[in-house]
């Protein structure tokens, strides 16, 4: 029977990809020609330039009003959407095969992982590749040396605290932090 969806959509449908999926080679190429665009981005100080580049790597405009200081590593980018106002700060890391969203006025400190891909837990699958969606909601803040882990969602106005480890989502206008993130307090 021949599959209709490639790896990337069948892996945004949920599908667990096993590693000797003849189609896995597809993950690893696209990941190579977003390295290319990375080596550019990463060298570059020019705002308008690394803006172009980042849309280039998500296959969307990245609007004037956001901004990436590098490093910033990405595997594959175009399951990324960035909205306005949006700033990512230096050497953060995206693996985005789940898709990751993150709406306007959103601040990202600096060695922030959102992390929306993983691997089933018994030894005979481990091999295989899972993901779920990240979504950041409209003016969260991620703190420093954060990690949101697949399937989560941030809240409207939520702050996670520096090197959190977020393995749920948290509600809008709330403070989680520790390892695994708990709600510290309410935003009032």
């Amino acid at each position: 029977m021949k599959q209709t969806a490639d790896i990337f959509e069948r892996l945004r449908n949920g599908e667990t990809i096993p590693f000797d999926d003849p189609e896995y080679h597809q993950l690893r190429d696209a990941a190579f020609a977003t390295k290319k665009l990375l080596l550019r981005l990463n060298q570059s100080a020019d705002p308008e330039e690394m803006r172009s580049l980042l849309s280039q790597i998500t296959g969307t405009e990245i609007n004037e009003s956001s901004a990436i200081f590098p490093p910033f590593h990405i595997n594959y980018g175009k399951h990324t959407n960035i909205g306005k106002n949006v700033f990512i700060n230096f050497d953060c890391v995206f693996l985005d095969l789940g898709g990751i969203t993150i709406e306007d006025r959103v601040f990202i400190a600096p060695k922030v992982s959102l992390l929306t891909e993983g691997h089933p837990v018994s030894p005979e699958d481990r091999h295989s590749l899972t993901v779920a969606p990240i979504h950041i909601k409209r003016n969260a803040w991620i703190g420093a040396n954060a990690t949101i882990m697949q399937g989560v969602t941030i809240g409207e106005n939520a702050i996670v605290a520096a090197g959190a480890v977020v393995t749920r989502n948290v509600p809008d206008n709330t403070i989680v932090g520790g390892i695994p993130a708990k709600i510290i307090k309410a935003i009032s």
